[in-house]
């Protein structure tokens, strides 16, 4: 008999915890916005990748996307640590979608301003679209213009 009420009472638990983990909606939209702005400044692909939504992924898989992203910015370093912080200026967050306007500091002086678009999908945010708004004093060529 109490084999039985706790065999019950840790099935309950395991229906729980699922449960909270399938309900949990992962980082907010800002983190994760904030997050594809420094994974670029890192120029870390692989979490670019995880952070993208197939819009972004330029139709390849995780290793084909970050062997050409390693290769197209190879000759180009100094395209990465340019920012100082990343600052979310604004911020619009409807049940599966969300802009997020982010202003870059750039440590060289001067700041970009980006449009991130996310949708909620799978339990998480990806990004979905990145546009430059608009710079001011920043790196030339588009450098924070991803």
């Amino acid at each position: 008999m109490i084999s039985a009420i706790l065999a019950i009472v840790v099935l309950v638990l395991i229906v729980a915890l699922v449960v909270a983990v399938a309900r949990d909606p992962g980082p907010p939209a800002e983190d994760v916005a904030v997050a594809y702005e420094d994974a670029w400044d890192r120029l870390d692909f692989e979490a670019l990748w995880s952070l993208s939504g197939d819009e972004l992924r330029d139709g390849m898989g995780r290793r084909d996307f970050v062997a050409a992203k390693r290769a197209a910015y190879q000759r180009q370093p100094q395209l990465g640590g340019l920012a100082t912080q990343v600052v979310v200026e604004h911020l619009d967050v409807g049940k599966h979608a969300a802009v997020v306007r982010t202003r870059v500091d750039v440590r060289e002086g001067g700041v970009a301003r980006n449009e991130v678009q996310l949708e909620h999908r799978a339990g998480r945010w990806v990004v979905v679209a990145y546009h430059l708004l608009g710079s001011d004093g920043a790196p030339p060529n588009g450098a924070l213009a991803r």
